[in-house]
């Protein structure tokens, strides 16, 4: 039996169809013994023993060009090796295509979104071909077609960036889809760049219309090249079967329509008023993933009513046996009303609607240009009896990455919808919700959320290509819009170096998350410049109002902070902004200690030391001007502003005693239901439990009262909710005129940060240096817990924690250690040891308390 082996042989995050413009960077995980590891490409060889973004050895690569990866491990007695094929795209090769649009049409309505674009090329080849590839990309949302097939596999392409900056192209290989005449189409939707976008509905926002580069390039068996490019020679036309395509308001399809039969006319050069570098995708492609059967529930004012059980980001899929020109119209929505009618009035201006007009027969139907978010629909125009209804989860291409279960069924239902509400949201950005007129790349809600993700998710390439928009709209001064990529909100980074606390932390907050999941100091390396331009953005404002110790506290007018956003005690939004001096000023504590500790990371010492005593003079401002000498808030009592010093560590022992003592009390006083708002959540189960609070850690977590967790689970959610009080006990929403406008969404991911405490506290399992190369399995049981684990497929293999407790109280450890990794294992006697490569299970006695 071979000892030694390979387990996974990554390019830049990718196992397969990886295409690249820059030189990749390679990672692999083992199993055995390994002493030697090399890496070779093209006759070209390194040494791999680093196994986390080893370099690609070979210097220079060529444009559109294939590419095999050799990684050979060995020991003293044996050998494993694995490779890899990729390709080069373009590598700045200049396009021979041109941008093209429909120069006919003049896109001039506002609130909406553009009619959609056809163009057609049609054209033979006369010779063998060997190998042919398209590489496209648009202003707007493109699918493609190939003698009447889809090319690919994704949706929305080429993808949603800060396209001023940064446009992705895809490649996709259509070989074995020529044949000797051939129709090649592209439709193209208005989609984030010119369609409607943000709860403005604002569109035209990068471009006037929507426009096309494609290339085919195709190589003969001989061995030249040709390329069929976008030109004057295409043709375009607007009567296409898809009638309106808008992300918010839906898709309207007519199947009865025959492109044959359609107005083409050539297309136009366009000049387009953006120079984005134009690069290959290196986000993850949104993807067609779970499917849902439907569930026929009633019929309501002559709709028919379905659910799917579950909260989701997706589309429907309908079959249907239809009369030409028969109407279907499809809504979505994610509860229902009283009378089991859709409850569409938080979708706000989203119509969230598909009307499908038949064609004669059997047909089905699914749209390309739109999502919604959901769990029910409505139906009208079709009996029962004419429809097959299936629904499919639509995200962007997320691998599983961690999982969790306990004893506790809602506990283990809170998990899945902690990560339900992530896949809802990873739809091309991070975005705070799927279903109203939003979905915007919210900074607060990935910066809080970010740990929890990582541990689910391989977020690496997602979150990468977030943050290289992040750094582009970053103004020099240092601010950075609430929302990335902004793309027509822009607040606050239109106004001169302003900085927001927790939201704006995203420039830090996240990169750290991604390099303690995948141990690539790189990520931190390339939002370092970002980091430091925010924390003096954030040190100018603090500065600005007051002396000495004031100059601390960042307390610049709660109108342009958001505080503790939907905390619970207090009803109006007014309310939760004027916490705004607590949250900022800890959250600038943070973030300073944090960028000491990457500049550390970095070699650069001497700003390590300055964002030290940076974060040192904070943390003493706000314990001396916003606590008095018994660790009390001074000014009002809130769970938020006892859980942010205490977990950020900004209190000396007497105080940091004291507070923790405060807090629990808030907490008990409180029944143990949540009071925080998006700042404390993810950090109040540590700081109850760290600081010696466990039980009442416990009984909040376990608490199934409102608002709390567990509430949104016991009343039916299965996804986390963006405000605790979002449904009552018979399933009907409260919110009134709180100053938010209605703002209510039942599938917004933030407060199910509190995964972290599950995988950290519950089943133990945290890193504690980057990858998980050092790792510690400590576990605190409570809340009636018989077992729980836990396990995560790091860089270097899985690692997993697993404790059960049997009717003896005898506490059973289970531990995985993977190659190159060391656990610190700590039992709850206090009992510590080591443990390498390997499973490992080790029992005691446990006493109730310790």
């Amino acid at each position: 039996m071979k000892n030694l082996k390979i387990l996974s042989f990554t390019a830049d995050g990718m196992a397969e169809h990886f295409v690249t413009d820059t030189p990749p960077r390679f990672s692999f995980c083992y199993e055995g013994n390994m002493t030697g590891a090399k890496l070779s490409v093209a006759g070209a060889c390194t040494d791999a023993m680093a196994q986390i973004a080893v370099p690609c050895p070979l210097a220079e690569l060529k444009p559109f060009t294939d590419y095999t990866a050799v990684l050979t491990i060995e020991n003293e007695s044996e050998q494993d090796s694995a490779s890899f094929t990729f390709r080069t795209g373009r590598m700045d090769t200049p396009w021979q295509a041109r941008w093209i649009t429909d120069g006919e049409y003049i896109f001039k309505e506002k609130k909406v979104s553009p009619q959609v674009m056809t163009f057609r090329k049609v054209f033979e080849t006369k010779k063998a071909v060997a190998h042919a590839e398209i590489l496209a990309t648009a202003l707007g949302i493109y699918e493609l077609k190939l003698n009447g097939k889809k090319v690919g596999h994704q949706y929305f392409a080429p993808g949603f960036t800060s396209y001023k900056h940064h446009l992705q192209y895809q490649r996709y290989d259509v070989t074995a889809m020529l044949q000797a005449g051939n129709t090649l189409t592209a439709e193209v939707a208005g989609g984030w760049a010119v369609g409607s976008f943000v709860f403005t509905r604002a569109n035209r926002i990068t471009a006037p219309r929507q426009a096309l580069l494609l290339e085919l390039r195709l190589t003969y068996a001989d061995g030249s090249v040709s390329c069929i490019g976008t030109d004057e020679s295409w043709d375009v036309t607007l009567d296409g079967p898809v009638k309106l395509a808008d992300l918010y308001d839906g898709e309207t399809y007519d199947a009865r329509v025959d492109l044959e039969q359609a107005n083409w006319h050539r297309a136009a050069c366009e000049t387009v008023r953006i120079h984005p570098a134009i690069s290959a995708q290196i986000g993850l492609p949104v993807v067609r993933r779970e499917r849902f059967e439907a569930h026929f529930m009633k019929e309501v004012n002559g709709r028919l009513i379905y659910d799917f059980g579950q909260n989701f980001a997706g589309i429907v899929r309908l079959k249907i046996r239809g009369k030409a020109g028969q109407k279907v119209t499809v809504r979505h929505a994610e509860i229902l009303k009283a009378d089991g009618d859709l409850h569409t009035a938080f979708l706000r201006s989203a119509k969230a609607t598909l009307t499908y007009i038949c064609r004669e027969g059997e047909q089905e139907y699914a749209p390309r240009f739109t999502y919604m978010g959901f769990r029910y629909i409505s139906i009208e125009g079709a009996r029962r009896e004419e429809l097959e209804v299936c629904a499919w989860a639509v995200y962007s291409d997320i691998r599983e990455n961690g999982s969790f279960s306990c004893s506790n069924a809602l506990l283990n239902r809170l998990n899945e919808n902690i990560r339900w509400g992530a896949r809802s949201n990873f739809v091309e950005i991070p975005t705070d919700c799927p279903q109203r007129d939003e979905r915007m790349g919210w900074t607060g809600d990935i910066a809080v959320f970010a740990p929890t993700a990582v541990f689910n998710f391989d977020m690496t390439r997602f979150l990468e290509k977030w943050l290289r928009d992040l750094r582009s709209e970053q103004l020099p001064t240092g601010g950075i819009p609430n929302t990335i990529p902004a793309q027509g909100y822009g607040f606050p980074a239109t106004m001169p170096n302003m900085a927001v606390d927790f939201w704006d932390d995203a420039c830090i907050l996240v990169p750290w998350a991604v390099y303690m999941a995948s141990g690539d100091i790189h990520v931190l390396e390339e939002a370092y410049d970002s980091m430091e331009r925010y924390v003096k953005a954030c040190k100018f404002w603090a500065n600005l109002v007051g002396f000495g110790k004031q100059r601390y506290i960042w307390h610049t007018p709660s109108v342009f902070h958001f505080g503790d956003w939907v905390a619970p005690d207090v009803p109006q939004m007014s309310q939760w902004q004027a916490r705004s001096k607590w949250t900022a000023t800890a959250s600038l504590c943070n973030t300073s200690a944090m960028l000491s500790r990457i500049s550390a990371l970095l070699g650069k010492q001497e700003k390590a030391a300055e964002y030290r005593e940076l974060s040192r003079r904070v943390a003493d401002a706000y314990q001396s001007l916003l606590m008095d000498e018994d660790g009390k808030l001074k000014k009002q009592q809130f769970q938020t502003g006892y859980v942010l010093p205490l977990y950020f560590g900004m209190l000396d022992e007497p105080r940091r005693k004291a507070a923790a003592a405060h807090l629990a009390k808030l907490v008990e006083d409180n029944d143990c239901c949540i009071g925080t708002g998006f700042p404390g959540t993810p950090y109040i189960l540590f700081a109850l439990l760290d600081n010696g609070y466990a039980d009442t850690a416990y009984r909040m977590l376990m608490n199934t009262k409102s608002p709390s967790w567990l509430y949104e689970v016991r009343v039916g959610a299965t996804t986390i909710w963006e405000r605790w009080d979002g449904l009552d006990e018979n399933g009907l929403c409260p919110i009134g005129d709180d100053g938010t406008g209605g703002m209510i969404s039942y599938n917004h991911y933030a407060s199910g940060a509190v995964g972290d405490f599950l995988y950290r506290r519950v089943a133990g399992l945290e890193p504690i240096s980057a990858g998980y190369r050092e790792f510690r399995v400590q576990p605190f049981p409570g809340g009636g817990l018989t077992w729980a684990k836990a396990e995560v497929m790091t860089p270097y293999g899985k690692a997993a924690s697993g404790w059960e407790m049997d009717e003896n109280h005898v506490f059973t450890q289970t531990v995985t250690v993977p190659a190159g990794t060391v656990c610190t294992l700590i039992m709850p006697s206090g009992k510590t040891q080591k443990l390498t490569q390997g499973t490992y299970t080790v029992s005691e006695p446990y006493q109730r308390g310790e």
